[in-house]
């Protein structure tokens, strides 16, 4: 179906642009991996012009599955942090360094593109800093992709799939792989000194008040 979607849309002349944005977009906010839509961006459309509109699509259904997380989900989500004070601080630590944290994990494939869309939405970051940390991060895999659909050049052949992974795709997944660990260890990093500032400000609290000295 999404082939036949694809291929129809390479029809539509002076209508496709707009259409394979529009389809890109529901696409992200329904979950469907972006893959192949990518890699037909280049066939359809070169690289350059493919990666502007895949780069367009990308960033409007990242936006709307945020904001759709932060809407429906966001409440409940900290209802349960309530109970969970390293969850807390996790959540407080994105917030502070939200666009750092985005932008590295926008550069790893290892991270489901679509499920972080939602999973940031119930985080503190900022929709701006989450919107252009994403869309920063998103363009190098993105102009990869399109780059490769651009040389396959056929979309009946993207869609079967079956091709050897290029000495780009396999750098981009050992480049990812780094930047997972890098990652993980900054928001660790960033989570236990939220974590040991709250103790601190916690247990300073629980004092009893020093008696002053006249």
């Amino acid at each position: 179906m999404l082939v036949k979607a694809l291929q129809w849309i390479n029809d539509l002349g002076s209508w496709a642009a707009i259409t394979f944005i529009g389809l890109y977009i529901l696409m992200t906010v329904g979950f469907v991996p972006g893959t192949i839509p990518t890699l037909a961006a280049g066939a359809l459309f070169g690289v350059v012009t493919g990666t502007i509109y895949v780069s367009i699509g990308a960033t409007i259904g990242a936006l709307l599955a945020f904001l759709i997380g932060r809407r429906f989900a966001r409440t409940r989500v900290a209802n349960r942090m309530e109970n969970n004070p390293k969850l807390k601080t996790v959540d407080r630590a994105i917030g502070k360094q939200g666009g750092k944290i985005v932008f590295l994990l926008r550069l790893s494939p290892v991270f489901p593109f679509t499920l972080l869309n939602y999973f940031l939405g119930v985080t503190k970051v900022k929709a701006s800093s989450y919107t252009f940390a994403s869309w920063i991060g998103m363009l190098p895999g993105t102009l990869m992709y399109v780059y490769i659909g651009s040389l396959i050049g056929d979309i009946a052949s993207i869609a079967a799939g079956g091709r050897e992974r290029t000495n780009a795709e396999w750098a981009f997944y050992i480049g990812g792989l780094v930047v997972t660990v890098i990652v993980t260890l900054f928001i660790t990093k960033i989570a236990r000194k939220a974590l040991d500032k709250n103790v601190d400000e916690a247990d300073l609290a629980s004092r009893p008040p020093t008696p002053s000295s006249e």
